[in-house]
């Protein structure tokens, strides 16, 4: 982390540690949309990302991007305590697995996917909320690196997801993790992966156990009221998701169910899921969509809407509170689920 990052860092953790009502103070008159009032936490840090001219990374050429997105993780990561770490090849491609500390030899375990809109992300970028949820959960977490558009579009990602699954059933006792507890999971483009996953899962009588979802995309086509609403201003743009389509889906259709899970003509035997939406978020409405599809299926499904959050809060564990407060609510639910 460079002296910039480093004092971006702790003016940002000390801002974000104030008393409520002075942060209140900062960032100005609630925001209030769709009955739902903005954490005033993540009002604050919005606000500074206006203030110091922050550019998102949608606005920049992507390899000067995907560093503005690690650079962002980064600032909201904190240090994250976890039992052990082993980096690993799963599939071809690179992989950690994060041990929970007293973890058994043999356990539940999540596949996890990161999220970034096909274009950014990595290992590092979701370091900090593969080990937040790994340690207050005490399930391993399997955090595996996909290929990225626009080097390798559409299916890539989804090839390797899937790959990556199949290579965890045929390889679970090297990781410890026990067979009839596998879940899979992931946020944003990583969501979407672990749908895609379970769903063919599913329809390959592959074990898999439980399936998390936080915020994901299920409908690259995106004509939804949270969509418009949120266009602009709350972190994930617009032209974010414009990006994504035109990168990874290039020329793709985008009511493919391989790309957008709500077009999928669900299987029996879909493992039961957490659906996890913002209230503040463009994907908001599709990712909930995507809930009631799987209800209708048969699917046993629990929502849960954090209505005072944006889009990218799993990625927010080091610094405020109520992101924090989501993530470990989160945690807790997957402790639940595989226990």
């Amino acid at each position: 982390m460079s002296l910039r990052e480093r004092v971006e860092t702790f003016f940002l953790r000390a801002l974000l540690a104030l008393p409520e009502r002075v942060q209140r103070w900062l960032a100005g008159r609630p925001v209030v949309r769709d009955g739902q009032t903005l954490a005033v936490d993540t009002q604050l840090a919005l606000r500074l990302q206006r203030l110091t001219r922050k550019p998102g990374a949608e606005t920049m050429p992507i390899p000067e991007g995907r560093q503005a997105i690690l650079e962002h993780a980064r600032l909201t990561a904190g240090h994250q305590p976890i039992g052990a770490v082993r980096h690993l090849t799963v599939a071809a491609r690179p992989a950690r697995l994060y041990v929970p500390t007293g973890a058994p030899a043999v356990g539940p375990l999540l596949l996890f996917f990161h999220g970034g809109g096909f274009l950014y992300g990595d290992l590092d970028s979701h370091d900090a909320p593969c080990r937040f949820l790994a340690e207050r959960s005490g399930v391993r977490v399997l955090a595996v690196d996909y290929r990225l558009a626009p080097e390798h579009p559409f299916p890539a990602a989804y090839d390797d997801a899937l790959a990556a699954h199949r290579w965890l059933v045929e390889h679970a006792t090297e990781v410890g993790a026990d067979p009839a507890r596998l879940a899979v999971g992931g946020d944003s483009a990583g969501g979407n992966l672990a749908a895609g996953v379970a769903v063919e899962a599913a329809r390959a009588g592959l074990p898999l156990a439980f399936q998390l979802l936080v915020y994901p995309a299920t409908d690259g086509v995106r004509e939804t009221a949270s969509a418009a609403s949120f266009a602009e201003g709350f972190y994930l743009t617009r032209a974010f998701m414009d990006l994504a389509n035109a990168e990874y889906g290039a020329g793709v259709d985008l009511r493919d169910p391989r790309y957008s899970p709500r077009y999928a003509d669900l299987p029996a035997g879909l493992a039961p899921a957490l659906v996890v939406t913002a209230g503040f978020d463009p994907l908001r409405d599709e990712g909930e969509a995507y809930a009631r599809q799987l209800v209708d299926a048969g699917v046993p499904v629990e929502l849960r809407r954090f209505p005072d959050q944006i889009h990218g809060f799993f990625n927010i564990v080091g610094v405020g509170r109520s992101s924090r407060a989501a993530n470990a609510a989160i945690a807790a639910r997957l402790r639940a689920a595989l226990s």
